[in-house]
C-alpha cells in the first residue's frame, strides 16, 4: 500500500511540474496572471510558473501584422463618390498594454483606420485623391499611429490598395485626358510651325543683310572709282589749263581730239546703226591728231624744224614768159 501511495504521489508531482512549465514560441509573448491579476510577461522559451497560482492570460503575437480595411464608399470634397480599400501594418511593442488596454485589438485598429480614412479623403477633391496617394498614406499613418500609441502598438505602414471612381467620372476623365493630349499635340505643332517661320525669316533677314552689305560695298567701290576718275580728270584739266596759260595751245587740241575719238567710237559700237554719216571733214580730224603729235613732241622736249618756205612764184613778162 505504501508503494501505491508513493507512486501516486510521484505521479501527482510530475503532473504538477508538467502543468507549471510554460513553453513560449518564438515571436510570441504570454501575459502571466496571478489569481486573475497581471504580474509579468513570459518571454519565448521555457518558463516555470506554479500551477493553480499562476496562469497564462493572453498570447500576444509580437510579429508585424496586417489588418485589411474593407471597401468604403467615401464622398470627396467636390461631392464625388469613390470606393476605397486599404491595409494597415502594425506591430505590438508592449504586450501588456495590447492585452489589457483595448478589447479586440484587430477590430479596434480596423475601425480607427476606416474612420480616419473617411476624414482624410473627405477633405480632398477627386483629382487630389487620385494624384496624392502618398500624401494620404502619410496622413493616415500619422493619425492612426498617434491614436494607437496608448495600446502599446506601432503602426508601421498604411497603404491604399485601390481607389475606384464611378464609371461616368472615369469616362469623363478619359475624354479629358484625350482632349489634353490633343491640345498638347496642337500646341507642339504650332510651336514647330512658329519655329520654322522664325528660322525662315531669320534666313531671309541674313540674306537681305548680306545682299545690302554687298550693294553698299559695291557702291562704295564705284564711288571711290568715280572719285579717283574725277581726281584724275581734274588734275588733267588743271595741267591743260596750265599749259594753255603758258602759251601752249596743243594741250587743248589733245583734249578735243580725245573727246572726238570717244564720240566716234560710241557711234561705231551703237547696236542701232549699221551705217554712220559724219558731217565733218577728214582734215579736221587729221589736224587734231597732228596737234596731239605736236603735244607729245613738246612733252618729250624735241623740237621739229619749221617746214621750208615754198619758192616764190615765177614772174611773168608782159608776153606771158616767165622771168628768172
Amino acid at each position: 500500500m505504501l508503494t501505491t501511495f508513493a507512486l501516486t504521489l510521484t505521479g501527482l508531482v510530475l503532473f504538477y511540474l508538467a502543468v507549471s512549465v510554460k513553453v513560449v514560441r518564438q515571436g510570441y509573448q504570454y501575459t502571466i496572471e496571478r489569481f486573475g491579476r497581471f504580474t509579468e510577461v513570459a518571454k519565448p522559451g521555457l518558463n516555470f510558473y506554479p500551477a493553480f497560482f499562476y496562469a497564462v492570460g493572453r498570447k500576444i503575437n509580437m510579429m508585424e501584422q496586417v489588418v485589411d480595411i474593407p471597401g468604403q464608399e467615401i464622398i470627396t470634397k467636390d461631392n464625388a463618390m469613390v470606393s476605397v480599400d486599404g491595409v494597415v501594418f502594425f506591430q505590438v511593442l508592449d504586450p501588456a498594454k495590447a492585452a489589457y488596454e483595448v478589447s479586440e485589438l484587430y477590430v479596434a485598429i480596423m475601425q480607427l483606420a476606416t474612420t480616419n480614412l473617411r476624414t482624410v479623403m473627405g477633405s480632398l477633391d477627386l483629382d487630389e485623391t487620385l494624384s496624392k496617394r502618398d500624401e494620404i498614406n502619410a496622413r493616415l499613418l500619422s493619425v492612426v499611429d498617434h491614436a494607437t500609441n496608448a495600446w502599446g502598438i506601432k503602426i508601421t505602414r498604411v497603404e491604399l490598395k485601390d481607389i475606384r471612381p464611378p464609371a461616368d467620372i472615369v469616362n469623363a476623365m478619359g475624354r479629358q485626358m484625350k482632349a489634353e493630349r490633343e491640345k498638347r499635340a496642337n500646341i507642339l505643332d504650332a510651336e514647330g510651325a512658329r519655329a520654322a517661320e522664325i528660322l525662315r525669316a531669320e534666313g531671309q533677314k541674313q540674306s537681305q543683310i548680306l545682299e545690302a552689305e554687298g550693294r553698299r560695298e559695291a557702291a562704295f567701290r564705284d564711288a571711290e572709282a568715280r572719285e579717283r576718275e574725277a581726281e584724275a580728270e581734274a588734275k588733267a584739266t588743271q595741267m591743260v589749263s596750265q599749259a594753255i596759260s603758258e602759251g601752249n595751245p596743243q594741250a587743248l587740241n589733245y583734249f578735243i581730239a580725245q573727246k572726238y575719238t570717244e564720240a566716234v567710237a560710241a557711234f561705231a559700237t551703237s547696236p542701232n546703226a549699221k551705217t554712220i554719216l559724219f558731217p565733218v571733214e577728214a582734215t579736221q580730224l587729221i589736224g587734231t591728231l597732228g596737234g596731239i603729235g605736236q603735244l607729245a613732241k613738246d612733252a618729250l622736249g624735241t623740237e621739229t624744224p619749221p617746214p621750208p618756205a615754198p619758192p616764190p612764184p615765177p614772174r611773168r613778162g608782159p608776153f606771158g614768159q616767165s622771168q628768172g
